[in-house]
């Protein structure tokens, strides 16, 4: 299927490994000129060679964090007009809420709330002036169905499911969509070293820790990170001009509402 993106330009955040770099490397297959933003230079170097490699696209990297002024200028100077934007920045960690000030909630609001929001903002208006943009926010399967230790991310993942919501009805007549993917369990490194801290708690081993896990899912297994790359190229794709404000939730089955 010819997703009709060839040639576009994305930005891609949180990119040198995980879910990032499998959306970047779907959307370069696609033809998709790529910049990668990351905190580690050295990561981020080796996934943007790779991706040169198996797609042969122009890939451009930016230095920061994506949560910061700093790293969203230095990402906008690399790729000043998307026609593609990923946002995407880690999780804030477990714990107790009683545990919590309000420096915690701040870093969490900065990271998986208002950095989004505000790459949305230096973007969109360009988008709109092209007619064409498609935002996909990496959000987590947590917003519909919220995991009591990771009220830090439930929160401010949840605030930004709420902006997108009326925003994306505004932008969606000038063919700019906004949707977000909601990951549940995917094979990453993120993903193993969240397993560390049950595997400690359980006298298990990490590897024990995670085949329970596989288990307990409808699929029996985790999630490729390339499936979910190809569901947000199909989302960035031509075709999807008719879809805006969704939570797309990619589980395996694990959450069991009807709706």
């Amino acid at each position: 299927m010819d997703l009709g993106i060839a040639g576009r330009r994305a930005l891609v955040c949180a990119a040198s490994k995980g879910l990032g770099k499998a959306c970047a490397l779907a959307l370069a297959k696609e033809g998709v000129h790529v910049t990668l933003t990351a905190r580690s230079a050295d990561a981020l170097e080796a996934a943007a060679a790779a991706i040169r490699a198996a797609t042969g696209v122009t890939v451009t990297t930016a230095v920061g964090d994506i949560a910061t002024e700093e790293g969203r200028a230095a990402a906008l100077a690399a790729c000043p007009e998307p026609d593609i934007l990923i946002n995407n920045a880690g999780g804030p960690p477990p714990g107790d809420f009683r545990d919590w000030e309000r420096e915690d909630w701040i870093r969490a609001l900065d990271a998986n709330m208002l950095a989004p929001i505000a790459l949305i903002k230096a973007t969109v208006d360009g988008m709109i002036g092209r007619r064409f943009g498609r935002i996909v926010n990496i959000t987590s399967g947590a917003v519909k169905a919220p995991i009591p230790i990771l009220g830090l991310s439930n929160g401010a993942r949840a605030g930004l499911t709420g902006f997108v919501a009326g925003l994306s009805r505004q932008t969606v007549k000038h063919n700019v969509t906004i949707n977000n993917l909601l990951p549940g369990p995917f094979e990453t490194d993120r993903l193993r070293k969240t397993m560390e801290g049950g595997a400690k708690a359980s006298g298990r081993s990490v590897d024990e820790e995670m085949d329970l896990r596989r288990q307990g899912n409808p699929a029996g297994r985790f999630g490729d990170p390339d499936e979910f790359g190809a569901a947000c190229a199909f989302l960035c794709s031509a075709s999807a001009g008719f879809m805006t404000g969704q939570n797309i939730l990619l589980d395996g089955g694990a959450y069991s509402g009807t709706l």
